[in-house]
């Protein structure tokens, strides 16, 4: 049966292969997610920001003060998990 991933989810690991230096191979496995699905979530994505009648979701921002926000979330989503992640490794080799 197949894994079931949240909207929030795919959100953030598209965003952690857009926004970094990383390729698809190298955030699939740090997620622990096929890269096949990683790349058709990428693909997904960037099919709905240049066919905006083909959104995924229709629930998109509108406005570009909404994208902006909505990107600058998903930015501090990423920060913030990727901290709790830190904390969690050093805190285990702490002991």
């Amino acid at each position: 049966m197949p894994k079931r991933y949240t909207q929030q989810f795919k959100d953030e690991a598209v965003r952690l292969v857009l926004d970094g230096p990383r390729p698809i191979v190298q955030v699939a496995r740090e997620l622990g997610v096929n890269d096949t699905t990683l790349g058709n979530w990428v693909a997904q994505y960037r099919r709905s920001l240049t066919d905006p009648g083909s959104t995924p979701r229709g629930d998109e921002p509108v406005t570009a003060r909404e994208r902006e926000l909505e990107r600058e979330n998903r930015k501090l989503r990423e920060e913030n998990a990727f901290l709790v992640k830190a904390s969690a490794f050093f805190a285990r080799n702490h002991r």
